[in-house]
């Protein structure tokens, strides 16, 4: 075999290089070590709050981190960090809305004048949209890019996996048995595309009694989603609790205020993947 000169026009080989060309081209301006897909095929899990948790948990940790909003008909992390201002342009290309803990933040929310407004647009459109969040966003320097996917299995999951470089996927759940055969769909499709799950996250995994500390389950068995993540062949990182701090200061833009001990075990899975 002749050695590789990196032009695949003239090349006939299926190389693993040749595969990436498929990729979108990244920002020229942008360098960025590990993308993390948050997953679930099911909307209402709570993918957006796992998402800006696990931003916010990494940053603490000293990483240089992003979040790319791919959910673009029910954009919510903006809100959750509690951004106003607008995604600005610039000659070098979009730049990205920033936390008060640096977190580099892309939405659609961020380039619409109302928040409010519905995005009425179809399925090419959509995953058009997310493409150019990463084709003409300057990211900068960052050492991982959390991506807030859409629920289910269609146009824009799609766009995401086979257009840009996704390092690994985090699948969410909640222990309800009907959740969790919906979930599973996401958890085959990152399979077909050859994405890896490092894996689950239960969320709204019980309530915490406020005078004894009992933990109540409030969706199906204990154990259910130990079972599904067993079939499945991924580990379940983290049992998320129904915790009205978290949410409330999620609803009011405070969520880099918030303590989660219960993801660390998902943090160090993606602080795994750069080290």
């Amino acid at each position: 075999m002749s050695e590789c000169t990196h032009d695949c026009s003239s090349c006939s080989q299926n190389c693993s290089e040749r595969a990436n060309d498929l990729h979108a081209k990244l920002n020229e301006f942008s360098h960025i070590k590990k993308v993390v897909a948050v997953s679930s095929g099911k909307g209402g899990v709570g993918k957006s709050s796992v998402t800006s948790l696990l931003a916010v948990m990494m940053a603490r940790r000293g990483y240089k981190v992003g979040v790319l909003d791919a959910d673009i008909t029910g954009p919510s992390i903006p809100r959750a960090f509690g951004l106003t201002q607008k995604a600005q342009g610039a000659d070098i290309g979009i730049l990205p809305a920033e936390t008060h803990m640096n977190i580099k933040v892309m939405s659609i929310n961020l380039l619409l004048e109302d928040e409010t407004q519905p995005v009425v647009w179809r399925g090419p459109v959509l995953a058009g949209a997310v493409t150019q969040f990463w084709t003409d966003v300057v990211w900068g320097d960052l050492d991982v890019l959390f991506i807030d996917m859409p629920p289910g299995t269609g146009d824009v999951p799609l766009t995401v996996y086979q257009s840009l470089p996704v390092d690994a996927t985090v699948v969410v759940s909640t222990p309800q048995s009907l959740v969790q055969m919906v979930v599973g769909k996401a958890k085959t499709m990152a399979d077909l595309l050859n994405i890896p799950v490092i894996g689950m996250v239960e969320n709204m995994s019980y309530l915490r009694c406020p005078d004894c500390g009992k933990q109540i389950t409030l969706f199906g068995e204990e154990n259910g989603l130990d079972q599904a993540a067993e079939q499945m062949g991924i580990p379940l990182l983290a049992k998320l609790p129904m915790d009205a701090q978290v949410a409330r200061l999620c609803d009011e833009g405070e969520i880099e205020r918030a303590v989660c001990d219960e993801i660390a075990p998902a943090v160090d899975a993606v602080e795994a993947l750069l080290k």
